[in-house]
């Protein structure tokens, strides 16, 4: 596996990981249904991030064609959790979302 790949399998699952502590966190939430758009947003980046992450590892010809829905799903996720600056785990999972977007979008 290349440097370029370990560092996207890297920013892939630490933003599934972060997406998936962000929906646990947001039914925890008083208002859970404020934290409805986050939570499905939560969901749908992390299985995009957990598929790609493992087509790009086992070196699928597919992988790549994963990486622009990825992107963009990351960035759409960091654009939801960011409205929550309030709350941590979304400002953690925000992060988490902008720096895979990034390596999604330069790895394309």
């Amino acid at each position: 596996m290349t440097s370029i790949n370990s560092k996207l399998i890297s920013a892939l699952n630490n933003c599934a990981n972060a997406c998936n502590h962000c929906t646990t966190a947001c039914l925890g939430e008083a208002d859970v249904k404020m934290m409805t758009d986050c939570i499905r947003l939560d969901i749908d980046c992390a299985a995009i991030c957990s598929v790609t992450a493992s087509f790009i590892g086992r070196g699928s010809v597919h992988g790549k064609h994963l990486l622009k829905e990825c992107a963009e799903l990351c960035g759409l996720c960091a654009a939801e959790c960011e409205k929550h600056k309030h709350m941590q785990h979304c400002i953690v999972c925000a992060e988490a979302c902008r720096a895979c977007e990034k390596e999604c979008k330069a790895v394309q």
